[in-house]
């Protein structure tokens, strides 16, 4: 006879607390700026798909998706320092995920916004080899 006690785990005691996450609209925007009620391509095939919502990162919640992204010593060390700056100078707690998070969501709707104007493109552009 074993000693050890069974319990429930975590999605079971807690597995309706969570609220479901909706997917968001999607929109196709022209280069122009207009949107199309579907996704088909603009009269003239350029067109892009864009996830149109309040333009809020996902923050504190349980992601189901995950990625793996290497980065630079350098890039790691920003990270850090800018995660130690928002909370030492604006009192902000986040970890460096929720911090690449919102600038993903940033960058993301800057693209949106102003497609060959934006600083993905110009920085894309940039490093592109001639």
């Amino acid at each position: 006879m074993s000693r050890r006690v069974s319990l429930p785990g975590a999605s079971e005691l807690f597995g309706g607390a969570a609220p479901k996450q909706t997917r968001p609209e999607k929109r196709t925007t022209t280069t122009d700026g207009s949107s199309l009620s579907d996704d088909r391509p603009g009269s003239n095939g350029r067109a892009r798909t864009a996830v149109v919502e309040d333009r809020k990162s996902s923050g504190r919640i349980r992601h189901d998706t995950k990625i793996t992204v290497y980065v630079t010593e350098e890039e790691l060390l920003g990270l850090e320092q800018t995660r130690l700056a928002l909370r030492a100078e604006h009192g902000l707690t986040a970890d460096r995920g929720r911090i690449v998070r919102e600038a993903i969501d940033v960058l993301l709707a800057d693209f949106v916004d102003h497609g060959p104007d934006s600083v993905l493109v110009q920085r894309l552009r940039a490093a592109a080899p001639e």
